[in-house]
This record gives C-alpha cells, structure tokens and sequence, in this order.
C-alpha cells in the first residue's frame, strides 16, 4: 500500500495528524495508522464544548482487530466533530486525511509545532526502508 504523507500536516508519536486552518486545528489519524488497524467498525468521539489537556485521550477507534485511543496534542476545546466518520466508520477507512478527519479544535494557546514531526520525519518512522 502507498500512503499519503501530506506536506502541510504535522504528525505527533500517536499517528494523530493535525492541521492549521485559521486559529483551528483539525486532528485526524494518519493512513498508515488506519491500514494498520484493519477494518473499523466504530468509532467515538467526545461532545462539542468538551475541554481537554494535552496528551488527553479524546475518542477511540474500534478495528475487527482493537480499540486504540486517540489523543490531543494541545489542550483546548472541541469546535466540531465529524458526524459522517460516527456514523459511517468506513470513511474513516478510506479517506482518513480528507473526508475522515475526526475533529476540529481550538487551543488554548499560540500552537507550537515542535514536539510534533514533520510528514517527512513521521514518514521516516513508520516506513523506516
């Protein structure tokens, strides 16, 4: 399988992937995390208006094969969340950086993106050849 490694996205250890858009970030799991879990089968996220800290788990993503947590980067507040990704887990499956990203958020600070990777240094890491 070829993944997609877009340029404009960050990457934290978790296979989270954030991207700025405004004062937002929209925070999706990266493909080769998705194809690593198998086929999803449901997937929950938290209300909008829910706060967290960073590192904080806020949703999870149920596989045929597990349940893996996902996790915050920042702490801020959940604006939206994607419905579709609720409803329709598949999405998640087949476009998880476009049509299934999970949710927007707003930080509480000024971001810095330094303790995430960038898409080539994440890329390094999970196809290491």
């Amino acid at each position: 399988m070829t993944y997609r490694f877009p340029e404009n996205l960050n990457y934290a250890d978790t296979h989270e992937y954030v991207l700025e858009e405004n004062d937002l970030l929209k925070i999706g799991v990266s493909e080769f995390a998705i194809d690593q879990l198998g086929d999803i089968v449901f997937v929950e996220l938290p209300e909008v208006g829910s706060t967290f800290q960073k590192g904080d788990s806020f949703g999870t993503i149920e596989s045929v094969k597990a349940v893996e947590e996902v996790y915050l980067p920042f702490s801020g507040e959940i604006k939206m969340i994607n419905e579709s990704v609720i409803d329709n887990p598949e999405i998640l499956q087949n476009d998880p950086i476009g049509e299934g990203w999970l949710i927007v958020f707003k930080p509480d600070s000024k971001v810095s993106f330094d303790d995430l990777m960038t898409s080539d240094a994440y890329k390094s890491k999970v196809m290491p050849n």
